[in-house]
């Protein structure tokens, strides 16, 4: 198959801009079209996507998820061409990708891409490719204009790998908030912080996003945002139906959709308010004093667990009267720590280890926002003996 000579590009956000100026200055014929009606600097765009596709040999979609994919592809569809061959760089889902693979038929190039504007400017992408032979032959020069081609068995594995790759950017990023907010309760200069990160593992994506990480104002354009990192994330969990606590921590981020994904490493802890009444059941234990339970808990709380093999649900007050009002009496070899906060506005979960002696124990706690305060409503505890 030969390599098409006009490419059409539908779709100019950070992405597809970015790309149609790639190819356009390697040489290719270049007509751009998007949904918002914006232009490029770089390719001729046109307002309606069937001309732009009435005179490609190649359709190349850039667009923000499955159901722009399906509405593009619909308006499009009598103006391609017969041999018009349909290359989808989109990030949507196994499913979604699977669909359109079959409704296209053998002309179905999906080609999701792992990197940014940066990488797309540079010829540096890395591209997940899934097609019939022959299709892929006749796409290849086109894609190894944008970047390496590495092929996958069909379109389904192409979007599942791409989300998989982007779930590790994800945590990454997750770490690197992780990070930063240790090295502000201990006091640490953010810049030294970010120093000697960039020395380890997350140096790469510290060194590229340090202007977002140092607190102060940026002018600099996102390249990948949250908003469109976050969709990803929710495509594995539905795609998986695996628990991710990726999506979750992407969630709330308080910069907003638009914001670069490194911000989203800039996400303030947990208040200290939250954090009180976890603190205040620490005291209960290491005084033996009840009072601090009664502080942390809301008075209609229950303590739920597995006891000598049997369920047992305390009210607080038949957990208050567990507790002598004097320290146990190894006491000094004994410790806690808090060991996650999620909030979700007026409620929280929390969990935390306790190692008593020969006794270790996972906690995990309901929290709920009364008024200006927070209160635990439940807790469960597994001991682990």
């Amino acid at each position: 198959m030969t390599t098409p000579h006009t490419i059409a590009v539908l779709g100019l956000g950070r992405m597809g801009d970015a790309i149609a100026t790639r190819l356009a200055a390697q040489g290719r014929t270049v007509i751009g079209w998007t949904r918002s009606g914006r232009t490029s600097g770089a390719v001729r765009t046109t307002g309606d996507p069937r001309d732009a596709v009435a005179e490609a040999g190649l359709a190349l979609l850039a667009l923000f998820d499955g159901p722009a994919c399906r509405q593009v592809l619909d308006d499009v569809r009598g103006a391609l061409r017969a041999d018009t061959i349909v290359v989808n760089t989109s990030t949507i889902s196994p499913a979604e990708a699977s669909e359109l693979a079959r409704r296209l038929g053998p002309f179905y190039v999906h080609a999701p891409v792992l990197g940014s504007v940066p990488a797309a400017s540079a010829g540096a992408l890395r591209i997940l490719a899934a097609a019939e032979g022959d299709t892929l032959d006749g796409a290849r020069p086109v894609l190894e204009t944008l970047g390496s081609v590495l092929t996958v068995g069909d379109a389904a594995t192409a979007a599942a790998l791409k989300l998989i790759a982007n779930n590790g950017l994800a945590g990454a990023v997750l770490a690197l908030r992780d990070s930063l907010r240790q090295g502000d309760a201990l006091g640490l200069p953010r810049d030294q912080v970010l120093d000697v990160l960039e020395l380890g593992r997350l140096g790469g994506l510290v060194a590229h996003k340090r202007a977002f990480l140092t607190g102060e104002p940026v002018t600099a354009a996102a390249e990948f945002t949250i908003g469109a990192l976050a969709k990803d994330m929710a495509l594995l969990a539905a795609a998986s139906n695996t628990p991710l606590r990726s999506a979750a921590g992407l969630a709330d981020v308080p910069a907003g959709p638009e914001a670069d994904i490194a911000t989203a490493a800039t996400a303030p802890a947990a208040d200290d308010a939250v954090l009180e009444p976890l603190r205040a059941y620490v005291r209960g234990h290491a005084t033996g004093d009840p009072a601090h339970f009664r502080d942390a808990f809301l008075p209609t709380a229950h303590v739920e667990g597995i006891r000598d093999g049997a369920f047992v649900s305390w009210p607080l007050e038949e957990y208050c009267a567990l507790f002598t009002g004097r320290p146990a009496a190894d006491e000094p070899a004994r410790s806690r720590r808090i060991d996650t906060v999620d909030v979700h506005g007026t409620v929280a979960t929390a969990t935390m280890t306790l190692l008593h002696g020969a006794d270790t124990f996972t906690d995990v706690f309901l929290l709920v926002r009364v008024g200006d305060r927070w209160r635990i409503a439940n807790k469960a505890y597994h001991r682990h003996g």
